[in-house]
């Protein structure tokens, strides 16, 4: 990850959103499994004591609470670890709100292995998979600190059930631009090319266009696809730069089974078949160390992502 631009944790990102469109939504609750200084959320706490609900370490049971505010014209935000609200509480998640559709969000932060120093058994990166097998559920990655408050007020104004996806780390602000546009379901081109295509989400955008100018140096030209929303997939985006460059290339904080890789191959096996190379956990669990050095070790960095392409190429 660059050092060059303002980072913020999309962490952050989702606790200020919350706080920010609270004034906005009067139906808006946030619910926490006893991690509210973690996930951010004590933002929104202090500032509305009495719409934050503390669940304590029992998510499965928050969701179950959630689900029944959701019935009474509530607007819920449940927030914990990626780990417990996708992996600890999957059953309720998938009985309790998407099963009968319910306009419940669920804020997941600390995914992946940026999560760093807590190790294998906090690194989520099986969660976009669990989300994605359930019918209905909208799955959102942002790439930083303007597509998460983007993400965050596209799920409260989305009638029915949200997963969104965010960091531990601080990572760089790339979409700080006037014409900078969200909408669930829809990707963005944010480097045009002609080689190659290079479709990233979460914190994986940014490597990807550090890598695509590692490529550009060499005389490959990368383009460099931008896919928040994971589920619905943005599937004319990615069929048509497919189309053009002939080769994909796909980049996430996550396993390569189930998640973005995996959505990208469905499209394009179905679509418009296309050799494709997944970048990201290879069916492995992740390990106890800094962020950075993490990143790098499973190359997901810049670096690691150029590599990868110009082997693939």
């Amino acid at each position: 990850m660059r050092t060059d631009v303002k980072k913020i944790a999309t962490r952050e990102s989702y606790g200020n959103s919350l706080k920010e469109l609270a004034k906005e939504f009067s139906q808006l609750v946030v619910l926490d499994a006893d991690l509210a200084a973690a996930t951010k959320t004590n933002i929104f706490r202090k500032a509305y004591p009495d719409r934050h609900i503390d669940c304590g370490i029992a998510e499965a049971n928050m969701m179950g609470v959630a689900a029944g505010l959701s019935l009474t014209g509530f607007i819920p935000f449940v927030s914990s670890f990626a780990m417990f609200a996708a992996g600890r509480a999957f059953e309720q998640v998938r009985n309790s709100i998407g099963y009968p559709h319910l306009n419940v969000k669920i804020g997941a932060t600390h995914a992946g292995v940026t999560v760093g120093e807590d190790g294998a058994s906090h690194q989520c990166n099986e969660d976009i998979a669990l989300m994605r097998t359930i019918p209905g559920m909208v799955v959102m990655c942002p790439s930083d600190d303007v597509e998460a408050r983007a993400a965050v007020r596209a799920a409260i104004e989305y009638e029915g059930p949200v997963y969104i996806r965010f960091g531990r780390a601080a990572v760089p602000v790339i979409n700080d631009k006037p014409d900078y546009h969200f909408e669930i379901g829809k990707g963005s081109i944010v480097r045009e090319g002609s080689d190659v295509t290079i479709v990233a989400t979460g914190i994986c955008v940014d490597s990807a266009m550090g890598a695509a100018e590692k490529l550009a140096a060499e005389g490959i030209s990368a383009e460099v696809v931008n896919i928040c929303t994971i589920k619905p997939l943005d599937e004319d985006i990615i069929v048509n730069s497919a189309k053009k460059t002939g080769k994909v290339v796909t980049v996430e904080e996550h396993s390569v089974i189930g998640g973005l890789g995996s959505a990208i191959c469905d499209c394009l096996c179905e679509k418009h078949p296309t050799p494709v190379k997944k970048i990201g956990m290879q069916d492995v669990f992740g390990e106890s160390g800094s962020a950075v050095d993490l990143v790098h070790k499973y190359g997901l960095d810049a670096d690691g992502v150029y590599q990868s392409v110009k082997e693939f190429l």
